[in-house]
Parts: C-alpha cells; structure tokens; sequence
C-alpha cells in the first residue's frame, strides 16, 4: 500500500504556528487510526510553515484567511492533475481541514462513483460520487481527536443495498443506514438517463430532491464542480463562537493544552537535572 503524504499549510498572517501543528498532529491520528484502516489508505500529514517548504510529492491544504471566490474552497486538481486543498480559516478552521483530508484521502482525483438505486422513487440505478464526508458533514455530528474538531465519514457500507444492524455507514454512527442524509447535509449522483448530476439535501428547507444540472465533459474533477453548485456554509464561514459545539472542543482544547504543558515542564526538569548530574 502506498503511503499518501498530505502537508498543511496556514497563509494566514499571524496563525499561531502551534495552532496548525496541534491540527496536523490530530488529522494524522484520524488519518492512521479512523480513516485508514476503513478505507485501505496509509497516510501522513505534516505541519509547513510556507509552501514552499513542502517536498515534491506531498498534496498540500492550503489555509486561507479568506477565499474570495465563491466556491473555490475545497479539492482541486493542478495542471498535473496531483489534488489540494483550499480552507478558509474560521474558528472552527480543523472540521473543514478533516473533511478536505478525508475526502481527498478517499478520492484524490475527485470523480470517483459507486453505482446504486437512486432515492429519488422515479429514477433507476444512478452512479454516487463519493464524498465521504458531505451526508454528516455538519458539526454536531463530528467528534474529536486530541480535543480537535474533525469531521465525521462514512464507510464503505453506506453504498449497501439494504440495512444491515450492526453494520456501521458512518464512523461516528450517525448515518443509522445505508445513503442516508443528515441535517446539515447532502449526497450527489449521477442520472445516466437524464445525463445530469441530482443532489438530496437537507439545508434550511428541510429534505428535499435538487437538480444540480449538466456536467460538462470537459471538467477535470466531478467533485470541484460539485462544491462550486453547492452552499457549505459551516465550512466556508465557520462555527459562530457561541456554537456549543465549538465552545465545547474549545474547553476540551484548553484542557489537554493545559496536561501537555505540565508534562512538558516535568520532562524539561528532568532533563535539566539529568545534565546537571556531574
């Protein structure tokens, strides 16, 4: 299995360096231990403080303070066809960069499909495009590793046909069965009658079947074109400050910030007193 090496990269002026390490260090234990062994893929995830610091071969995710162009958050595709990642920086910054990881972990060139019955009840058999995080991707379904905010993703079994108890769709298990959507959620397929690319959403109008139109043949990422039809508004603006959610990892945060630096000054007096042995 080959190893996929993921850099993170703040281009936000005066981000704590240590902020971003502390986010690396928790997608690359979501990575190794959530992600990868239910979806078959090794990989790492490093900590640059500048672009140009990333050794060739690594897949970069680029956090920017602001990304002016709407719908250009998320996944693309360079001129080689090597993805990365753009993240707006928010408050709530490591669910978007856990989601942009575990999606492209599962998909890097962003058109990858996995045929199924349509939940539409007048359409057949449809192509799903994987994104593995957009059906639970809001944060009340996410959980927390290192006391950072990740994303919540399905699992393989979410294209099962039918439910099975005891089988998991989702990590988390929020998604109780198979190509299900949750609040704050949504989930894309491909018609091949229609040639058009349908959408289930459930946003502020509560369920609801939506014609996300035509792909053009010339797009270099099914997925790319996807977000840039689709709203992610926790993802591109964050989590208000108030949130609960985020004012509860913010305390948790706190909490295990507050366990590393005491045992960081035990392990300094103890090196301290070791080299002040004769």
């Amino acid at each position: 299995m080959l190893t996929k090496n993921l850099a993170l990269v703040s281009e936000v002026e005066g981000h704590d360096p240590s902020d971003v390490a502390r986010v690396a260090a928790a997608l690359q234990r979501q990575a190794t231990r959530d992600f990868g062994p239910i979806w078959e893929v090794a990989a790492t995830v490093d900590a640059f403080p500048r672009a140009k610091d990333v050794p060739l071969g690594y897949w970069t995710m680029f956090v920017k303070n602001d990304i002016e162009h709407e719908g250009a958050e998320g996944i693309h595709l360079d001129k080689h066809g090597q993805p990365y990642a753009l993240i707006t920086y928010s408050d709530s910054w490591s669910l978007t960069a856990s989601h942009e990881m575990c999606e492209m972990l599962a998909d890097p060139g962003g058109n990858r499909l996995i045929a199924g019955q349509s939940p539409m009840p007048d359409q057949g058999r449809v192509a799903f495009l994987v994104e593995v995080c957009d059906p639970s991707e809001a944060a009340e379904f996410g959980y927390t590793v290192n006391d950072i905010l990740v994303s919540d993703f399905y699992t393989p079994r979410f294209f099962d046909p039918v439910a099975v108890e005891g089988v998991r769709s989702s990590f988390t298990g929020a998604i109780k069965k198979p190509r299900d959507v949750l609040p704050g959620g949504y989930m894309t397929w491909i018609d091949p009658v229609s040639d058009r690319a349908w959408q289930e959403k459930w946003f502020e109008n509560g369920r609801e079947f939506f014609d996300a139109g035509a792909i053009d043949g010339d797009v270099r990422s099914l997925r790319a074109e996807i977000d840039k039809r689709t709203p992610h508004p926790q993802l591109s603006k964050g989590l208000d400050r108030t949130d609960p959610i985020l004012q509860e990892a913010v305390a948790a945060g706190e909490r295990t910030a507050a366990a590393a630096g005491a045992r960081a000054e035990q392990l300094q007096a103890e090196i301290a007193s070791l080299l002040a042995e004769p």
